[in-house]
């Protein structure tokens, strides 16, 4: 297992580790260094308890993996679900939203992170929250265009600089970027989703595509989130700290939703939507919703605990979002 001493050791091996580095490549060491990696070390990241830096929906299991499945089911109707094998990317070790529950898929397959993307011909092709965990680049807008934000080390210090040019990653994106903006505004943009979700589009398989996630559209990012939406998740308590603890907490941004819609449509996808995770799954799952709510109505039991938690809008019925989408 790494630690701290470990991540500024393997950072200073960094060319410009001393003049800086893009937050993107602080990011990837982070979070997926081979042995100071937050996403590699071998420890608890979620689940409820204080021991965990944070909660998702797969932490209601089985719940959330029925509610899945229900409306799966409904989106390929009227093809046969036995027809087609369900697919998660990235899903936490030992985890797997369908792990227990009874499905009624061909089969079920985990792909981790690191893993080849093998896809079977005829596939539901799932995730959760496996685009904002990508590392991300950071820019500002200072004195008439958009400068880079890095990471430098002097000593055991990290601390924040602009980069003398955008990075060559960010470049080849730069037409992205607005002609203008307001003194300081921050962007944080999430340009390894594009790549990722490529990989996953880009062999020839038919289906669904369903991903789960937290994220805003392009216009918002630009125009009515200043600071940017990069934050830190450590013991249940978000942060703002990007540079503390590296390796030992999570970093994360909002994605940008029309990317990855623009992607699925190169991909050769139908209509793609993107809707709110209580909407998705009172649209696509009611059956399923109304059975859990009726099987104990006299009770509140830990099911209908975890139900609330997964559709209550001030709980996650809001907070994520789930991207879907059909490929013939």
């Amino acid at each position: 297992m790494g630690s701290s001493s470990d991540f500024f050791e393997i950072f200073a091996t960094e060319p410009t580790a001393a003049q800086g580095v893009s937050f993107a490549r602080f990011m990837e060491l982070a979070m997926y260094h081979p042995t100071a990696g937050y996403y590699t070390r071998d420890f608890k990241r979620v689940g409820r308890d204080n021991k965990a830096d944070f909660f998702t929906s797969t932490t209601f299991s089985p719940v959330f993996g029925e509610l899945v499945a229900a409306a799966v089911v409904k989106l390929l109707a009227p093809a046969a679900p036995a027809d087609f094998v369900f697919v998660e990317i990235g899903a936490e070790p030992g985890g797997g939203i369908l792990r227990d529950v009874a499905h009624p898929f061909a089969s079920y397959q985990i792909i981790s992170l690191g893993q080849p993307f093998t896809l079977p011909d005829r596939a539901v092709v799932f995730s959760n929250e496996l685009f904002d965990a990508q590392p991300f680049h950071r820019v500002v807008w200072r004195e008439g265009r958009w400068r880079e934000l890095g990471v430098a080390l002097t000593g055991r210090t990290l601390r924040e600089v602009e980069l003398p040019e955008l990075s060559p990653e960010l470049a080849a994106h730069a037409d992205r970027l607005p002609k203008s903006s307001a003194e300081g505004y921050h962007i944080d943009l999430p340009l390894r989703t594009i790549p990722i979700l490529e990989r996953i589009v880009g062999p020839k398989w038919s289906g669904l595509f369903v991903a789960f996630d937290y994220g805003k559209y392009w216009q918002e990012l630009v125009e009515n989130l200043p600071a940017g939406t990069g934050r830190t998740y450590h013991r249940q308590k978000m942060g703002s700290d990007l540079l503390a603890r590296p390796g030992k907490q999570d970093l994360t941004c909002h994605i940008c939703w029309d990317w990855l819609e623009d992607g699925l449509v190169r991909a050769g996808f139908g209509e793609s939507r993107v809707d709110s995770q209580e909407s998705f799954f009172m649209h696509h799952a009611q059956k399923t919703l109304a059975a859990i709510t009726a099987a104990e109505a006299g009770s509140f039991s830990l099911r209908k605990r975890m139900l609330m938690q997964l559709m209550h809008p001030a709980n996650m019925g809001q907070k994520f979002q789930a991207l879907y989408a059909l490929r013939k």
